[in-house]
């Protein structure tokens, strides 16, 4: 999602546990909700294969990431009020359990120091999307998130598109998006391919 170390050790300890219990779904098609807290509340799932974005709300994007991912697996704690959707934005399969379940078998396995590592994880990656966006300006926001996308491996990159992401992550319009993207590649200081980024050379620190 952003450029935090996904805690991979831990998550393949709780998958091991939680798999065994698990009922599994496949998505075949993009844009298909896989998650809403609305929908699923007291739910754990787990991303297994797939790229899937996070959402709050109807519009808010929070960030995109690949599997593995699990999302829900504090509603066992804490009810969550706030509107969270996964959405697949590739093929994605995974499974779920109930939350309530997930929390027994974490007791039962002494796994939690995984799931907090996990949680945490989670914690930290959102704290730095609003560390980049909130009371920053447009072009700060845009700078910020294209960096962040820099950091994405070369295939993940090759999905994306540019504009939309940003317009989607930020809700600055495309307008002014398109605008800035225009000049950092006239400058020459960002690449571009197809709407899809490639590389970034130099981003100044000002617009």
């Amino acid at each position: 999602m952003l450029s935090l170390n996904k805690p991979l050790q831990e998550f393949s300890k709780l998958d091991k546990c939680l798999s065994k219990y698990g009922t599994y779904f496949e998505y075949a098609d993009e844009k298909q909700v896989v998650y809403s807290n609305d929908a699923n509340q007291g739910d754990t799932f787990v991303i297994l294969d797939g790229l899937i974005s996070l959402r709050r709300g109807e519009n808010v994007l929070m960030g995109i990431t690949q599997a593995p991912f699990i999302m829900g697996i504090a509603d066992g704690v804490m009810k969550n009020d706030i509107e969270y959707k996964l959405v697949t934005e590739s093929r994605c399969t995974g499974y779920f359990l109930p939350s309530s379940h997930a929390i027994k078998i974490l007791e039962q396995h002494q796994l939690w120091r995984e799931a907090f590592c996990w949680l945490a994880w989670e914690n930290r990656t959102l704290e730095l999307r609003d560390l980049q966006l909130i009371g920053n300006n447009s072009y700060d926001q845009i700078r910020a998130t294209l960096i962040a996308m820099v950091d994405w491996d070369e295939g993940l990159r090759a999905r994306i598109g540019v504009m939309n992401y940003i317009h989607q992550r930020t809700r600055i319009s495309r307008s002014v998006v398109a605008e800035v993207l225009a000049a950092l590649r006239k400058g020459n200081y960002i690449e571009m391919k197809k709407g899809k980024l490639v590389n970034i050379n130099h981003l100044p620190s000002e617009y």
